[in-house]
């Protein structure tokens, strides 16, 4: 297909390509433009496909080559500021997926681990390359940090203190990952940890860093938790969680912290109330996800916890993001014989998209501290 098929004069007297051209001029994006946030459609049907199917069309074009875009980072926040994707058609099965996230539990404990096997169990290598060396597939802390590995270890640093621990404390990791904070709360703190997963491709990697540390890293789904703990903390896990069972994960927290305990959850954060997930999300990178809003959460935490603290440091997803294509892209030539051109094409699509969405504001990122009883004269937590 050639590169200057949208030079065709029959191309840009379709319908398509004009209502196109004049939502993207929104954004001040030009179709085949010098800029490097301006696109560069290769397929005459590119326009049609994307109106009629949304997002879902417009990440799937991508990964078939029909565009390109030099900077889509920058395409994303232009796009997402200028508030593009709600004039974009909802697809059919768009609204059927979110009739269906409103009748039935989509994160039920048999469904739970679809998203281990279909994202983090899709290689250990890929992980190990692309994140930093306490392999955290999280937002990292940036206040003063120059590199990723210092956002990281600053994050989980600024986790354990807000956590108050203390050598002798025991910590459960609900959504323990590779075990990356396991390790360094056992490791500096003193405390005996026990993470919990989905994932057996995490399980099996946690178990090996965290070999002859106070660490123990099991296999289940949170909600079979029963035992007591002096601090719970749970990061980016509150996502695959799901609407229908906020209540069910804050009385699991309940039940497992001591009266005098304390409970750290982070987590990606929507500005908006609803059951929205993006289609092109759910389908290729976390199948049955949902981000919960402020509203969520208070609800869900009412008359079982006293909220200590909320910290919002959304803005530092960007960066973390942004770290991560770099390292991904440098690390392809080693993944390149395992993963195939269109996976490429996929992760770039995925951390581009989601790092606009950062930069525009679009979802936030929240780390919010809570006691059973609130703790006597507050507590200073430190950002």
């Amino acid at each position: 297909m050639s590169s200057s098929c949208i030079e065709d004069l029959s191309i840009q007297d379709n319908q398509w390509y004009r209502i196109a051209h004049e939502m993207l001029s929104m954004a001040d994006i030009e179709i085949n433009g010098s800029r490097p946030f301006d696109i560069q459609v290769t397929h005459p049907d590119f326009f049609k496909r994307v109106l009629q199917e949304g997002s879902l069309g417009l990440g799937e074009s991508y990964m078939d080559g029909w565009w390109t875009c030099e900077r889509l980072d920058i395409f994303f926040h232009r796009v997402i500021a200028a508030g593009l994707e709600k004039k974009l058609p909802h697809h059919l099965k768009d609204t059927l997926r979110i009739a269906a996230a409103r009748l039935t539990n989509l994160q039920s404990k048999k469904r739970a681990w679809i998203v281990g096997k279909e994202h983090y169990d899709l290689g250990n290598d890929l992980f190990s390359l692309m994140l930093d060396p306490y392999m955290q597939y999280s937002c990292g802390y940036w206040k003063e940090a120059d590199t990723l590995e210092q956002a990281q270890e600053h994050k989980l640093r600024m986790i354990c203190e807000k956590l108050q621990l203390k050598p002798g404390m025991t910590l459960l990791d609900i959504g323990c990952g590779w075990g990356g904070l396991a390790a360094f709360a056992a490791r500096h703190y003193g405390v005996a940890v026990s993470g919990v997963t989905i994932s057996a491709e995490q399980q099996k990697l946690a178990q090996q860093r965290c070999e002859g540390l106070d660490v123990t890293i099991l296999l289940q789904d949170y909600r079979d938790l029963d035992q007591q703990f002096d601090r719970i903390v749970s990061v980016g896990m509150f996502e695959h969680v799901g609407p229908k069972n906020y209540q069910t994960y804050f009385d699991v927290v309940s039940r497992n912290l001591k009266p005098d305990g304390l409970f750290l959850l982070h987590t990606i954060g929507a500005n908006k109330t609803d059951m929205h997930v993006d289609p092109w999300i759910d389908k290729y990178i976390f199948p049955n996800g949902c981000l919960p809003s402020v509203k969520h959460i208070a609800q869900a935490s009412e008359g079982l916890f006293v909220m200590e603290d909320w910290h919002n440091f959304g803005a530092d997803y960007d960066r973390t993001l942004m770290a991560w294509y770099e390292r991904f892209l440098a690390a392809w030539p080693q993944l390149a014989g395992d993963y195939s051109e269109r996976f490429y094409r996929m992760f770039t699509y995925y951390l581009n998209a989601c790092a606009g969405a950062f930069r525009a504001r679009d979802i936030q990122l929240w780390q919010v501290v809570f006691s059973p009883h609130g703790v006597e004269g507050g507590i200073r937590v430190p950002h």
